[in-house]
């Protein structure tokens, strides 16, 4: 039996927590929803993928025909647990913009993860991605960045950052220079951004991206 890429396993497991939980399995809607594909099309790639390679079984005449060719866990705990973090808005890989266009608190969309992905904690809410100075950190345009409320970075940490002074936010890589923050684009056509420390304000750091798959 082939072993499934990381994506693929991502939602066998969705598949089996979901059918543990309501003891009946998913719609592909569901699915894509769980594991953040942009498209049915792209779960239909990957349960034909898992088909043939003999993990599960699909019915294409029901909605909600797939069976695990293993018996699901029972539920004990310990399985990926499914839940949702709110979509507040986009941040530019590029040039500042002007901050987040919604709040935690009035996000009107929400990412569903799994605790595989990420696990499960306060403070966590998601981005979109515009532009393409972190193509080389595999952020792409279009993409979801599941970012971790926090006001302090790490030399390298992937980082939301607003710069005071113009009320603009960009996402870059952090790093601390002599009298200044420098912000390290991941794509070796662009130069980095650098403002003094007072000037910076770290937002949240990337804990997982979400791609987009044309």
């Amino acid at each position: 039996m082939e072993t499934p890429t990381a994506r693929q396993q991502a939602i066998l497991d969705f598949i089996e927590t979901f059918i543990t939980d309501n003891r009946y399995p998913p719609t592909y809607e569901e699915i894509r929803q769980g594991v953040g594909l942009s498209t049915k099309s792209l779960v239909n790639h990957h349960l034909a993928a898992l088909e043939a390679a003999g993990h599960l079984e699909r019915d294409r005449l029901t909605p909600r025909g797939l069976r695990l060719r293993r018996e699901p866990k029972q539920a004990t705990g310990l399985e990926a647990e499914i839940f949702a973090v709110p979509v507040v808005g986009s941040v530019v890989a590029g040039l500042p913009v002007t901050a987040f266009s919604e709040s935690l608190e009035t996000a009107g969309e929400a990412l569903l993860l799994t605790s595989q992905i990420v696990p499960k904690q306060d403070g966590l809410f998601a981005l979109r991605v515009r532009g393409d100075s972190m193509i080389d950190a595999m952020v792409n345009d279009g993409d979801l960045v599941v970012m971790k409320q926090q006001s302090h970075a790490r030399d390298g940490d992937m980082v939301a950052v607003r710069l005071i002074d113009r009320d603009e936010t960009t996402l870059k890589h952090f790093f601390r220079e002599p009298g200044r923050i420098r912000l390290q684009p991941a794509n070796p056509l662009m130069g980095p951004i650098f403002a003094s420390p007072s000037n910076v304000e770290v937002q949240g750091k990337v804990v997982a991206v979400i791609r987009r798959v044309n």
